[in-house]
């Protein structure tokens, strides 16, 4: 007789601590086995060495360990279609429920969809809970209901609710007992799935008083080391979102606690517009006529555009995974704006590199500086890149580190000048806007 069971799925909350879905799967009064899916049709678009693929299956393991350790239970990782593996877990179980938490993003959406009408025709439950954001959806809107497309409305309007909410955790980490007694269960490896790990580490996120206090006064300087590393680690949910939010309130640090608030601003943004996943928010620069030079855009892509804090930009990205927030606007602009290269190329290229990719924020941040998105820049703001260096690498520490051959007779020279490249760029926008 097959054992009576409900399951937790774990997506982008890789967790055991504060963790909605798994909270409400662990209150129940079945054994719980928790379940993750390296997704085919996601590992499918990715270099075989990917550093995420790696660190989520490390963290997978430690999740692992901690189970077989102190619960005697176990992980269970599967490699293939989420559809397909419920219909081998169904053979196996009597499945009541699935538990798992949102997910917000359009491929994501469908897969959702595409199970819950399967589970439904198996009547087993299908549960979904909010854990990645404070607010989601519709729960902050302007008085008619419609969205916010500007952040400093959206984020004053964010506090608001937030002063008047009730502001939970969902303490899961005392609840671990109620996992499925069993340890001999599925456990796929990278060179199962044909990848293998990568030698990019994604860095452990730093979030204590000191950075908090010191982060409006050093987050605009590359060299310095004053950012927290939190972007992959809120992506992948190894570290909640509530408690970071609250860590941010108690230090009363408004500018850490914003970035935060960017972040579900861009979230809520590509839900209520799905469309600027692929075109840009404000249809009217969809007109405009990229140059699209294929060389042009693999010198920037390998940090060889001969403006020094572009390339140290590109070669910190290409050799670590991350790249310091100030000049991932740089190398944005410079490649929409002097280059007049669609943002969707940048974008796909950041997708590809940056350990702490998310589509939402990825893309709102493409679309602003390539005007096109919401509360954009406007199309006439193009940074200088040799004026930016004088601003946010007086000493030349970050150029140094990145880029060390930039004063040597090798180095490459400017690939376009800046004067007649910003000149080009308002002459194509105002073609295409008027």
């Amino acid at each position: 007789m097959k054992q009576t069971i409900n399951i937790f799925w774990f997506r982008r909350d890789l967790r055991l601590d504060d963790n909605h879905g798994l909270f409400k799967a662990l209150s129940g009064n079945r054994p719980v086995l928790p379940v993750f899916i390296f997704d085919t049709e996601i590992l499918k678009k990715l270099p075989k060495d990917d550093a995420r693929v790696t660190f989520i299956h490390q963290t997978l393991q430690n999740i692992n360990k901690t189970l077989q350790t102190k619960y005697s239970s176990h992980l269970a990782l599967y490699f293939g279609k989420p559809l397909e593996i419920y219909k081998q877990l169904i053979e196996n179980y009597n499945i009541e429920t699935i538990f798992t938490n949102h997910d917000y993003e359009p491929y994501a959406l469908k897969r959702d969809t595409e199970i819950g009408r399967f589970l439904k025709d198996q009547n087993i439950a299908f549960h979904t809970y909010k854990d990645q954001v404070v607010f989601e959806k519709n729960e902050v809107t302007k008085s008619d209901g419609l969205p916010y497309v500007i952040y400093t409305p959206f984020m004053k309007a964010w506090k608001e609710a937030f002063k008047t909410s009730t502001f939970e955790h969902y303490p899961s980490e005392n609840l671990l007992q109620n996992f499925i007694q069993i340890t001999d269960l599925a456990n796929v490896n990278l060179s199962d799935m044909g990848f293998e790990v990568s030698n990019q580490k994604v860095q452990p996120y730093h979030v204590d008083s000191e950075l908090i206090q010191n982060y409006e006064a050093l987050r605009n300087f590359p060299a310095q080391d004053a950012t927290s590393k939190l972007g992959p680690h809120l992506r992948f949910g190894t570290v909640s979102i509530r408690k970071m939010v609250a860590k941010a309130i108690a230090e009363t640090n408004e500018v850490f606690w914003q970035e935060l608030i960017w972040r579900e601003f861009f979230m809520q943004i590509l839900w209520h517009f799905p469309h600027t996943a692929t075109q840009s928010f404000k249809p009217k620069y969809d007109r405009i006529e990229w140059r699209n030079n294929k060389t042009e855009f693999e010198l920037w892509c390998e940090g060889k555009t001969g403006y020094p804090l572009v390339d140290a930009s590109m070669r910190q990205l290409n050799q670590t995974g991350f790249m310091h927030n100030r000049v991932r606007m740089l190398a944005g602009s410079f490649l929409c704006k002097h280059l007049l290269i669609d943002w969707r190329w940048g974008e796909a290229y950041f997708a590809k590199k940056l350990h702490d990719y998310d589509m939402a924020s990825n893309i709102g941040n493409w679309q602003w500086v390539a005007g096109c998105g919401v509360d954009a820049a406007p199309y006439f703001r193009i940074f200088n890149p040799t004026t930016q260096i004088e601003k946010f690498d007086k000493n030349l520490e970050y150029i140094k580190q990145w880029c060390p051959n930039f004063q040597e007779p090798n180095y490459p020279t400017p690939i376009v000048d800046h004067t007649f490249a910003r000149e080009r760029c308002l002459q194509v926008y105002k073609a295409a806007l008027s």
